[in-house]
């Protein structure tokens, strides 16, 4: 398993803007080490899923889909954010518009290239981020969709990406180690 220290997720609850985007560079960097090994793991093994949790690959499109709905469409207000290989959460309900494609086997580097994509987009919205827009709130969307069509705080949306990010590299860091145990 990757190591990662104390600091490192103490650093997910920024205070201010500047603490956001080193937050997000320390994802990036843990990112980095988790997507290296898992390019050095059979391909198949990627599409595993270990006990009832998201595959490898599943979880990076879930990971696309938060920032599709939290970033993408929440703070930069594109009503219709998604690409086809997102993937909500288990417990959303089908929303009109909204991809769900369950049994899509996307390469890894295909989902990496929309990783690369959406995390260009975190670190955009971030590298111009205030500490007045960081206690702000959203602009409602048009359009039915995912998160509701409402009124955010700004901090909220943000939040949400780091708690993402973090605890699903967690638990694919976890279920790397179990895969990797396998015995041949």
């Amino acid at each position: 398993m990757t190591d990662f220290t104390g600091q490192d997720q103490a650093k997910m609850r920024p205070a201010d803007a500047d603490g956001f985007r080193e937050a997000w560079d320390t994802l990036e960097r843990l990112w980095q080490q988790t997507v290296a090994r898992a390019r050095g793991m059979d391909a198949e093994l990627l599409h595993e899923r270990v006990g009832r949790e998201w595959s490898f690959i599943e979880t990076l499109r879930h990971l696309v889909f938060a920032t599709d709905a939290w970033v993408k469409r929440a703070i930069l207000g594109d009503p219709s954010p998604w690409d086809p290989l997102d993937l909500p959460h288990d417990e959303m309900p089908d929303e009109p518009g909204v991809p769900r494609d369950r049994e899509a086997r996307p390469s890894l580097d295909q989902v990496l290239a929309l990783r690369a994509d959406r995390m260009a987009t975190v670190r955009q919205v971030l590298a111009g981020l205030t500490d007045a827009e960081l206690a702000g709130r959203t602009v409602p969307v048009t359009g039915p969709g995912y998160p509701e069509p409402e009124s955010f705080p700004v901090r909220r949306c943000l939040q949400a990406i780091l708690s993402e990010e973090w605890q699903h590299r967690l638990y694919a860091e976890r279920d790397l180690d179990l895969l990797q145990a396998r015995p041949d």
